[in-house]
């Protein structure tokens, strides 16, 4: 993937996402010891960047493809990207998503016009599933983040971001199925100047970081992480990428993300999701290698459960 294909990707794109807001805060400048701009990607259509990904492998879909709708399978935020993009574009949308997904996120796919098709909550019975659907109706398949055109529509929040601070010596992003970094390490080596990119990752599942020391796709044996969207793993079509580009990940404890998760709240007056905070969260964990620099944060996104906020009572 190269850079011709990033400016066409956020060409193509450009009507159908929304180009978000950058913040800033003093204290937290202060409290990393550099400046920080923070990538609202949580005003994103449909609260996520991942409507990016969607809308651009959508639109690289054959006329053919198009007529026989799309696939995924996901129980968060891409599920109701693709079914957003899908609806945007005339397109239908068939969402596998696993029974022991939250009914406000299956309610949330319908309401962008995706078809739900529930399935036991294992990652073979929702491939299986979603095997079935491209059988059947002749869907295309489109993974949540291991997709070339996926992995470029994500890489266009960092473009932008880099329009507006084209300096900056750090983009600091989140790390779960690796769609987001790999996407944004692409868009810093071909438009930041020497912009290094960076990962955040829940110490509990440190899949992509301990990829990275053993040179080849790890995976978790446990999922216990309130940032429920970094919980999936790499694919071979991002791992070659972050191989390549992303100069380290950083992992950071429960604890970490809530606190950070609680300043974004308090300090930039936004709603971001656990996972959001990830990123954050490891620029304040190791902020020394930050101090005095500009640093850019993508906060993925803003889907939150408000019934089940992380912060304790005092």
């Amino acid at each position: 993937m190269d850079k011709q294909q990033l400016i066409d990707c956020q060409n193509r794109i450009k009507p159908f996402i929304h180009n978000t807001p950058i913040l800033t805060s003093r204290l937290l400048d202060d409290m990393v010891g550099g400046s920080v701009f923070f990538k609202c990607e949580n005003f994103q259509r449909m609260g996520a960047f991942k409507m990016r990904g969607a809308a651009n492998a959508i639109m690289q879909l054959s006329e053919a493809q198009k007529q026989n709708g799309v696939v995924t399978h996901s129980s968060g935020n891409f599920a109701q990207a693709l079914s957003l993009a899908a609806q945007s574009l005339g397109v239908k949308a068939y969402i596998v998503m696993p029974s022991s997904a939250p009914q406000v996120k299956k309610n949330a796919v319908k309401g962008y016009g995706g078809k739900v098709i529930e399935c036991e909550p294992t990652l073979e019975a929702r491939e299986r599933e979603s095997k079935h659907i491209v059988d059947s109706y002749g869907a295309t398949f489109i993974h949540p983040s291991n997709d070339d055109a996926v992995i470029l529509g994500q890489g266009t929040a960092c473009m932008e971001l880099l329009e507006s601070y084209p300096d900056l010596d750090f983009v600091v992003t989140p790390v779960g199925g690796g769609g987001l970094i790999a996407g944004t390490a692409l868009a810093a080596h071909y438009f930041g100047n020497s912009c290094a990119t960076i990962g955040g990752e829940p110490s509990e599942v440190d899949d992509a970081y301990r990829s990275l020391i053993s040179g080849k796709i790890e995976t978790n044996k446990t999922t216990q992480t309130i940032a429920d969207g970094l919980k999936t793993q790499l694919g071979d079509r991002n791992f070659p990428i972050i191989q390549q580009h992303v100069q380290k990940i950083i992992r950071v404890t429960e604890a970490e993300i809530v606190a950070a998760m609680r300043l974004l709240w308090e300090r930039l007056k936004i709603v971001c999701e656990p996972s959001s905070a990830v990123a954050f969260a490891a620029v304040l964990k190791e902020k020394n290698q930050f101090v005095g620099k500009k640093t850019g944060i993508i906060i993925s996104g803003g889907n939150v459960d408000l019934d089940h906020l992380p912060f304790g009572r005092s």
